[in-house]
């Protein structure tokens, strides 16, 4: 398992950030969030996070990068039928959530792709490769 949420030691923890000029008025309500769940996985040269966003209209969705924290953020609707019926078990989270992460290593942020499909979002994150080396003159 990736552990990339731990950082000296202590337990996993959530950054959050705020920022008025990217994060539409939807999202700002005083409600209380729900906290994203979300896999993270590395390969040589990507990061891929994978969240479950069943009934979520990608348009409801805002994912953004700030230096090495990764944030998505968005609303569930839940549907218009059920203002109306007596409410037996609810399991499933409706409105904002958000969640923000500090990724492992830097990434290229023009080298970005995210995809929803069948229910499953998957951001693929291209790593930024800082192999070079140079030499540096001394001077005396």
């Amino acid at each position: 398992m990736l552990n990339i949420f731990k950082k000296n030691g202590e337990e996993p923890y959530k950054v959050e950030t705020h920022d008025d000029n990217f994060v539409p008025d939807w999202l700002e309500d005083d409600l209380p969030e729900g906290q994203l769940l979300l896999d993270v996985y590395q390969t040589v040269d990507k990061i891929i996070v994978k969240s479950t966003m069943a009934g979520v209209n990608p348009e409801n969705l805002f994912i953004s990068l700030n230096n090495d924290m990764l944030t998505i953020k968005g609303k569930r609707d839940h549907d218009k039928f059920l203002d109306d019926s007596e409410v037996l078990m609810q399991e499933c989270y409706f409105g904002s959530f958000s969640r923000t992460i500090i990724l492992p290593e830097e990434v290229d942020a023009k080298k970005i792709e995210a995809v929803l499909e069948n229910g499953v979002l998957t951001v693929y994150l291209e790593k930024m490769y800082k192999n070079h080396q140079i030499k540096v003159k001394i001077k005396s």
